[in-house]
C-alpha cells in the first residue's frame, strides 16, 4: 500500500509549549500511528532566522530542544522522518527559482505574513526585512522539495499553503508537470490561549506552559493565572467563562471535574486558589509521561543527534 505522504514543521525558536502540544503535535501522533501516511517533520532552522538573524546561537540551541520535545511527546524515528531545513541545500535553491514567481505586492496581501509583521512590529519597526516577507517562498520550497501532498495546518496557516499552491501552477505553467500541487488537511487542533487570555501562547509574552517545565514551574505558573477580574472574594459570584483557569480546565480535567468546577464557581462555593491547585495537579499529571521521556533524552543526546542525522540522510 502505498502511503500519502505529509509535511509538517516548526520554527526553533524556543522549547515546544502546550499550545503546540494541542495544536499539532498530537494530530501528528495520530496520523503517524494511523499507518496510512508517511510523515516528514521539519525542523526550520532557516526560516527561524528570518526574525531571529540577531541571534542564530538561539536557533542553533533550539533545533536539538525541538526534536527532545518531538521524541518526549510520541513522534517516533521509526516512523516519521524528522531533518534539518538547513542541510537540505536544494530548499534553498528552489526558494531562489521561485522567489521570480512571487510578487512584493503579493506577499504583502497574505493574510498570515500580514498579521506576523504586525506582531513583529518591536523587531522590523517600519522597515520588514525581505528574507522575513519572502518566507512564504520558502515554505514553498519545503514542501515542494519532498512533493508534499498533504499539509496538516490550522486555519490561520492556510493562505500559506494556497500561496504555494499558486507557485507551483506558476512554475508548472513555464517549466511542465513538475511539481506537485499541495492540498490542506485542516488540523482539528485549536489555538490555545496564553494563561494570560491572550489568543497567543508564547516565549515573549512570558504567558505558556512549556512541556520541559519542572512542576514547580508549572504549579507557579497557574497560580499566576488570569481568573475572572469581577470576583474579588471566595463567596463572591464567578463567571467561568472568562476564566482562564476554567479554560484550561477544559484541556487538562475530566468533564465531569469541569462540571463540577463551573457549578461550584457560579455559586461562590469555589475559592480560585483551590481551583488553580486542582488546574495545576492535572496539567503535571498529563505532562509526566513526556517530562519523564525527556530526561532519558537529555541523558542521551547522541542518541538524539544520530536521529536528527539519520533523518535528515533520508530526507
Amino acid at each position: 500500500m502505498n502511503k500519502k505522504r505529509i509535511l509538517t514543521g516548526d520554527r526553533p525558536t524556543g522549547r515546544l509549549h502546550i499550545g503546540h502540544y494541542f495544536g499539532s503535535i498530537k494530530k501528528r501522533i495520530e496520523l503517524q500511528e494511523s499507518g496510512e501516511y508517511e510523515p516528514y517533520i521539519l525542523i526550520a532552522d532557516v526560516q527561524a532566522l528570518t526574525d531571529n538573524f540577531n541571534n542564530p546561537d538561539k536557533v542553533r540551541k533550539n533545533v536539538r530542544e525541538v526534536a527532545i520535545d518531538y521524541l518526549s511527546c510520541g513522534i517516533d524515528p521509526k516512523k516519521t522522518t524528522i531533518y534539518i531545513q538547513s542541510m537540505i541545500p536544494e530548499i534553498a535553491e528552489l526558494t531562489v527559482f521561485y522567489s521570480n514567481f512571487v510578487t512584493i505586492a503579493r506577499l504583502e496581501r497574505n493574510p498570515t505574513v500580514k498579521t506576523e509583521i504586525a506582531q513583529k512590529k518591536e523587531l522590523f519597526g517600519e522597515s520588514v526585512t525581505y528574507g522575513f516577507l519572502g518566507y512564504p517562498v520558502s515554505q514553498a520550497a519545503d514542501i515542494t522539495a519532498f512533493e508534499g501532498k498533504y499539509i496538516p495546518v490550522g486555519e490561520d496557516q492556510l493562505p500559506l499553503i494556497e500561496q504555494c499552491r499558486e507557485i507551483v501552477r506558476k512554475f508548472n505553467h513555464v517549466y511542465g508537470e513538475v511539481l506537485v500541487e499541495p492540498e490542506a488537511i485542516l488540523s482539528n487542533g485549536k489555538r490555545i490561549k496564553g494563561l494570560d487570555g491572550n489568543e497567543k501562547m508564547g516565549k515573549s509574552l512570558g504567558n505558556a506552559i512549556y512541556l520541559s517545565d519542572t512542576e514547580e514551574e508549572i504549579t507557579k505558573k497557574v497560580m499566576s493565572a488570569i481568573t475572572d477580574p469581577n470576583r474579588i472574594k471566595k463567596d463572591d459570584l464567578g463567571n467561568p467563562n472568562i476564566c482562564m483557569v476554567a479554560y484550561y480546565h477544559n484541556l487538562f480535567s475530566s468533564q465531569e471535574e469541569v462540571k463540577t468546577i463551573c457549578q461550584e464557581c457560579k455559586a461562590g462555593k469555589r475559592g480560585c486558589v483551590a481551583c488553580k491547585k486542582q488546574l495545576a495537579q492535572n496539567i503535571i499529571k498529563e505532562l509526566k509521561p513526556i517530562r519523564e521521556k525527556r530526561a532519558y533524552y537529555e541523558a542521551h543526546l547522541e542518541e538524539v543527534d544520530e536521529i536528527l542525522k539519520e533523518g535528515t540522510r533520508k530526507s
